[in-house]
């Protein structure tokens, strides 16, 4: 099937709409790319890094899924993706982000930036399931 925002008529303007929101309160572009690749890993979906020259401009996104041992994220990029960890994953629906996820979140971010980063993290694993769903091919990353 091809692309499901591409088939219902309106569907992708919103998405883009909302991602452009989400870009604007002041939460660094590396990091909104920081846990867009690890929720897409989580999910199963793949994106292509170029080789050679046109490589993606932060060295850090292939080693995004060690970002716990990699001493190349600071503590806001860890504190973002530990929250992006625990919505996607979400082992307990109740609690799925603890009070100390978000302690350690709202320490680096503001109400603003963490309400825009929980949508980020929503809106990835929204594509995500639905490119998943409908066997998208590997997207590549730009």
């Amino acid at each position: 099937m091809e692309n499901p925002s591409l088939v219902v008529p309106g569907a992708l303007q919103p998405l883009l709409d909302l991602t452009e929101v989400i870009g604007k309160v002041g939460v660094p572009q590396s990091t909104l790319d920081l846990v867009r690749l690890r929720v897409s890993e989580i999910n199963g979906r793949e994106y292509t890094f170029p080789d050679g020259p046109g490589q993606p401009a932060d060295e850090r996104l292939p080693r995004v899924a060690g970002w716990r041992t990699e001493s190349c994220f600071d503590d806001a990029e860890r504190a973002a993706l530990e929250m992006a960890e625990a919505v996607t994953l979400m082992t307990d629906p109740q609690d799925m982000a603890s009070d100390d996820i978000w302690e350690k979140s709202s320490g680096h971010y503001t109400d603003e930036q963490l309400g825009a980063l929980v949508m980020h993290i929503g809106l990835v694993n929204f594509w995500n399931r639905v490119n998943v769903a409908t066997r998208q091919e590997a997207a590549a990353w730009r």
